[in-house]
């Protein structure tokens, strides 16, 4: 059945429940949506093909096979069409897959119409291609920067979750805040947390909220995090610092889209993208039973790696002469050649955000406030002439210092053992397990 009105947008609603059709064509048609049903999978791709929508929702199971195969045919096509599942309730499984597959945002069932409501005013604002981020920029010209400029453009279309990983420093938050900045949710708010620098006993009032008199202190009702970013993005920087019984409650507000304050004894409805960074490996910390697996499907549905600045060199002129004009308060200091190819060859371990300490150091440090020379850098040098270390005193941020005094002993094991992953673990006094983790944190290989 089609309901057709000249100029209304037009969704294609493909489920075999006649019942769970009417509601969506009711409620679609009173927001001023032309509707049209497809019973099948088949019926689906036909009508996908033959004709043009803005918007397309289906169930994930059909009588003639999932509707991950719509999802799917959408994007081996790429039809340009934003496309949401409705799946059965609890069904974590299917909704995650959904989403790995291109869906757009997913519904459970019982199909709540204010979440739909939402979903669809989300949906038919999508861009066909991201506007540049306002206020916010990866710069370089590597390739391994081009691509994550190329995903962020994408996910920045989505609402799935996504899951940024990368070393300190890397840039997680900037990617995070382009992908906000370039999407549907860009004028709605963006709240950065950092879940590592909450007390454990304050988390579930600050992530979301709290009711007066809930307990000593609390004077008046006050919303927590999820409540700030309604509409918006929610970013959990450091996810893997979330004690294990508050990874339990993010897990059911992410699932239900819904959060209770802190004694209150009602669920306040949230509509929250979720994006998500860490800078440990989520997946070894699974293994070893520190995170959630549910909990870590729901958050790792898409995973933009974010490259050190080891990988991306090339860039690292452009990066630092874009530095020293924010932090020149006249007219930009100017990098010398030795400094440049010094930094070039300098492996990085805080990424950008050293990269910016250094620059700073050298800025005040220098003779001539319009050129920095390599001794203003104060690079030492070690074993060999192309790697250097930041000079003793720096030890700042500390993970960024304790991650540099790790990766040193590291390597030096290895090298020490050939290369041989258990002698070298046998002689820092570590697991392999353990090892292996470490590498992997750490980026060596």
């Amino acid at each position: 059945m089609s309901r057709r009105s000249r100029g209304q947008p037009r969704v294609l609603l493909v489920d075999d429940e006649p019942d769970l059709l009417e509601l969506l064509e009711l409620t679609l048609s009173r927001m001023g949506l032309d509707t049209t049903r497809a019973e099948s999978v088949g019926e689906a791709i036909r009508l996908l093909d033959s004709d043009s929508f803005d918007l397309c929702l289906t169930d994930m199971r059909l009588p003639d096979g999932p509707g991950l195969k719509v999802v799917e045919h959408i994007n081996q096509k790429a039809l340009d069409l934003p496309v949401a599942v409705i799946t059965a309730y609890g069904s974590a499984e299917n909704a995650v897959a959904a989403l790995k597959a291109g869906a757009f945002d997913y519904l459970a069932k019982p199909v709540a119409l204010e979440q739909l409501r939402a979903l669809v005013k989300q949906a038919l604002k999508v861009p066909e291609k991201a506007p540049p981020p306002s206020g916010y920029s990866l710069l370089g010209e590597s390739p391994a920067m081009l691509h994550v400029r190329s995903m962020i453009e994408r996910l920045a279309k989505s609402q799935a979750p996504v899951f940024i990983n990368g070393e300190s420093g890397s840039g997680k938050e900037l990617a995070a805040r382009m992908i906000h900045g370039g999407g549907t949710r860009a004028e709605l708010p963006f709240i950065a947390v950092n879940c590592g620098a909450i007390p454990e006993n304050l988390m579930e009032s600050e992530f979301f909220g709290y009711r007066k008199g809930a307990f000593t202190g609390a004077e008046a009702d006050r919303d927590g995090f999820f409540q700030a970013a309604n509409g918006g993005t929610l970013f959990l920087d450091e996810v893997a610092d979330l004690p294990l019984a508050m990874q339990v409650k993010l897990l059911r507000a992410i699932q239900e889209k819904k959060v209770r304050k802190v004694g209150s004894t009602q669920e306040d409805a949230v509509d929250v993208r979720i994006i998500s960074a860490t800078h440990k490996n989520l997946a070894a910390l699974v293994d070893g039973g520190e995170f959630r697996q549910d909990l870590y499907y729901r958050l790792h549905v898409i995973e933009l790696a974010m490259p050190s600045l080891r990988d991306m060199r090339e860039d690292i002129p452009l990066i630092a002469n874009a530095i020293l004009a924010r932090l020149s308060r006249s007219a930009p200091a100017r990098l010398d050649a030795e400094s440049i190819a010094a930094l070039e060859r300098y492996p990085f371990p805080g990424n950008v955000r050293e990269l910016e300490n250094v620059l700073e150091r050298g800025l005040s440090l220098a003779a001539d406030t319009q050129r920095i020379n390599v001794d203003d850098l104060h690079l030492t040098p070690v074993a060999e002439e192309s790697e250097f270390v930041v000079a003793a005193g720096d030890k700042w941020p500390l993970q960024d210092y304790l991650d540099r005094v790790e990766r040193q002993a590291i390597n030096e094991a290895l090298e020490k053992t050939r290369y041989n992953r258990t002698a070298a673990a046998k002689l820092l006094g570590i697991t392999f397990r353990a090892m292996r983790y470490r590498m992997e944190r750490l980026g060596i290989k």
